[in-house]
C-alpha cells in the first residue's frame, strides 16, 4: 500500500469492462477487456486494453453469438489480434498493479465483470480478484459496484440503476457500443461524477 506524506492511504481505481462470447466463465470465453486507472483526485493514470483468444475446451454460447451477429463491427474490434488467455490476464494484472497506491476494482456491475476477471486470475495465475480467507487477492476489498453508487446518489430503486436509464451526459460523450475501451471510458466518467458528488437526488430515470 502506498501512503501520502501525511500518512493517508491512497487508492487507485481500476475501472474495468469486459466482453465475452457467452454468460459463463469457463464454458464460455472472455474476448476483450479494457480498464481505466484513476487516482483519488480523478486524474487519468492510463488505459489498458487487450483481446483474448478463446479458452481451451470452451465454446461460444449460441444466444450470445446471435446477439453479436447484429454487431459485426464491434465483434471485429473485440476479436482482432487475440492474445493467449494466460498471457493476456497476466499482462492486465501487471498493469493494474503497476500504479502507486492500493488497487480497487470498479465496474458496472461488479457481479459480471468481476466474475470473469476472478475466473481468469484463478485459472492462469492461482490468484483471486478480491482478498478471501487463505486466498491471495490482488485488489482491496470487494470492489465498487457503480449501480450501487447510482442508487445511493440518486435515491432511485436499484431496479432503475441500469445503463439504459441513465442520462447520456453521465457518460461524457462516450457512447456504449460494446467496444470494451469505449464503454469503460464512459463508465469511468460516470464514476468520476459520482465520486465528486455531481450526481444527486432529483434526476429522473429515463423511461425504458
Amino acid at each position: 500500500m502506498t501512503n501520502t506524506s501525511d500518512g493517508a492511504a491512497r487508492a487507485v481505481y481500476i475501472v474495468t469492462d469486459i466482453e465475452a462470447d457467452g454468460p459463463d466463465p469457463g464454458p464460455n470465453s472472455m474476448i476483450s477487456l479494457a480498464s481505466v486507472a484513476r487516482d483519488e483526485e480523478g486524474r487519468d493514470l492510463g488505459t489498458f486494453t487487450i483481446n483474448f483468444a478463446t479458452l481451451e475446451g470452451a465454446a461460444p454460447d449460441p444466444g450470445t453469438m446471435d446477439w453479436w451477429s447484429g454487431h459485426p463491427f464491434e465483434w471485429q474490434q473485440a476479436t482482432e489480434a487475440p492474445v493467449e488467455p494466460g498471457a493476456a490476464i497476466r499482462a492486465w494484472a501487471d498493469w493494474a498493479l503497476s500504479h502507486a497506491g492500493t488497487p480497487v476494482f470498479v465496474s458496472h456491475p461488479v457481479s459480471f465483470d468481476g466474475a470473469w476477471i476472478d475466473y481468469y486470475l484463478q485459472r492462469f495465475m492461482a490468484r483471486r480478484l478480491f482478498i478471501r480467507p487463505r486466498d491471495p487477492g490482488i485488489f482491496h476489498g470487494t470492489g465498487i459496484d457503480i449501480p450501487s453508487m447510482v442508487m445511493a446518489a440518486t435515491g432511485w430503486s436499484y431496479l432503475d440503476c441500469k445503463r439504459e436509464k441513465y442520462p447520456r451526459e453521465w457518460f461524457g460523450g462516450h457512447q456504449h457500443t460494446h467496444h470494451a475501451l469505449q464503454d469503460v471510458l464512459g463508465y469511468a466518467h460516470l464514476f468520476g461524477l459520482l465520486r465528486r458528488g455531481e450526481i444527486r437526488a432529483g434526476v429522473t430515470p429515463i423511461a425504458a
